[in-house]
């Protein structure tokens, strides 16, 4: 991944989130990125212009009323400048204004006065980003083009718990990156499962796995980003779909997964099964809750659930399919095993464990096909995912043509 030389202008609304927008420039300057900063007043009881003037190495501009910068048309400069303006956060009344087609602050005019795609990060309290108007304001903005990243779900600085947080710097780092990449899947179809799947035992317990979903959901945005129409088959997760994502199908156990992987993919020309699948299933669900007997245990009589990716494999027509293999010991010999044992096309194996794989931040694949690997050392998720649609469509390109 490489910023090298691009000029990307950051602007920065007033929102707590704005302390997040300090590492934003710090990890797009990594990349090679060279970064500008333009705050608003607000912006600036939250975060000082010096602390981003460090940063960047680049004078923050503040005001539109600058005569220094503005003798010289400062602000059509800045639009000029920029080939990426990425905003983060973007508070509810910066969209409203940018919505109306407002000019009355050295941010929103440049907006106006730039051709280069803008980029909005949303961050505001769960209940401003669910009302009508911002929602509203939002359908205006994707209208005219305006992309928009996030927001997620989670907790939030005022205490209460949905979306509107704004994306991790990682992530608005990785849709930058992918808004200069080449669309390596521009045209294709591609599906992906992703989560855990819950087998019921009765109305109030189940049988599932530690997946948070977070590998198979920065996958389907990678794929997005690289032009990809995609499905995004999810278990029970508590994450925002991902920007770009096409459909988002929401699905608890395996044969559910089963159903909604088949029919997506019969006209797919990837699939992606990075969905942590249960093997196994109870042969009856209790209509009532098991009451414990004291002394005695219990035992659950279970079923084998359905193959996804063999049963993809098996049809005369099929997607190009690539698995996944969590394993905690002999990764390469299980990983080949599955490999060959399902007919893949490519598998993607990782360990897992204490702090490695499920409900982790970053994660390390190596990569397995019938005459190849190639390793990807531990990354951030959304890095990971980029570099493995990378080598998907490579591989994919080699075998479909």
């Amino acid at each position: 991944m490489s910023l090298a030389q691009r000029r990307i202008l950051l602007g920065v609304s007033g929102g707590i989130a704005a302390y997040k927008s300090c590492e934003l420039v710090r990890r797009l300057r990594d990349l090679g990125a060279h970064v500008r900063v333009v705050m608003t007043e607000n912006a600036t009881r939250f975060v000082t212009p010096t602390t981003f003037q460090a940063l960047s190495g680049e004078a923050v501009r503040t005001s539109l009323w600058d005569e220094s910068a503005e003798a010289a048309m400062g602000h059509i400069e800045l639009a000029r400048w920029a080939e990426r303006v990425l905003i983060a956060p973007a508070s509810a009344d910066l969209m409203a204004r940018l919505a109306h087609g407002h000019a009355n602050d050295l941010l929103t005019t440049l907006c106006l006065a730039t051709a280069a795609p803008v980029y909005l990060a949303p961050a505001m309290n769960q209940q401003m980003w669910a009302h009508a108007a911002t929602q509203a304001n939002l359908a205006t903005l994707r209208s005219r083009g305006v992309h928009i990243l996030g927001p997620a779900a989670g907790d939030q600085a005022c205490g209460e718990v949905g979306s509107g947080r704004m994306l991790e710097p990682h992530e608005l780092r990785e849709a930058i990156v992918a808004s200069f990449g080449d669309r390596v899947l521009q045209g294709k179809k591609v599906v992906v499962s992703a989560g855990p799947t819950y087998e019921d035992i009765d109305p109030v317990r189940f049988i599932g796995n530690r997946s948070s979903g977070r590998m198979g959901f920065a996958v389907a945005e990678a794929a997005a980003q690289a032009g990809a129409q995609v499905t995004l088959v999810a278990g029970p997760v508590t994450l925002a779909t991902p920007h770009g994502v096409a459909e988002r199908i929401d699905v608890r156990s395996a044969a559910q997964m089963h159903a909604a992987v088949t029919k997506a993919a019969a006209d797919a020309d990837i699939y992606i099964g990075a969905a942590a699948v249960g093997d196994y299933r109870p042969n009856a669900v209790s209509e009532h809750k098991l009451k414990k007997q004291s002394g005695s245990d219990l035992t659950l009589q279970l079923a084998e659930n359905p193959d996804i990716l063999a049963s993809l494999s098996a049809q005369r027509v099929h997607p190009f399919l690539v698995g996944f293999a969590a394993e905690t010991q002999n990764v390469e010999s299980y990983a080949r095993d599955k490999l060959q044992r399902k007919g893949l096309d490519m598998i993607a194996a990782n360990q897992v464990g204490h702090g490695l794989g499920f409900e982790t931040a970053d994660n390390a694949i190596t990569l397995y096909w019938p005459d190849g690997s190639a390793e990807l050392p531990r990354a951030d998720k959304a890095s990971l995912a980029h570099q493995l649609i990378e080598r998907i469509a490579t591989r994919y390109k080699a075998v479909r043509g």
